[in-house]
């Protein structure tokens, strides 16, 4: 399934892991702080238990928001991506 994982983190060094890690489980940045991509349940639960290790107790938010091919289709968009 898509998912569209967006974070809010003031940390620099927490919010460039935060990016590593979504680049390790294969989503593709759309935005300095949001990537897009394909994850299975299994997948989404994981990538968001490793997050939540890495935010730890810094200030931050972090959403996963899956996406149905049908609302995919429905996408519009302005400049490149």
């Amino acid at each position: 399934m898509t998912c569209l994982l967006i974070y809010d983190i003031a940390n620099d060094n927490i919010r460039n892991k935060v990016a590593d890690i979504c680049l390790d489980y294969g989503l593709a940045r759309i935005q300095y702080s949001a990537f897009m991509g394909e994850l299975n349940r299994n997948r989404q639960e994981e990538l968001m238990q490793k997050l939540k290790r890495q935010l730890g107790r810094a200030e931050g938010n972090i959403q996963l928001y899956p996406i149905c091919e049908k609302d995919l289709r429905l996408k519009k968009g302005i400049g490149s991506t």
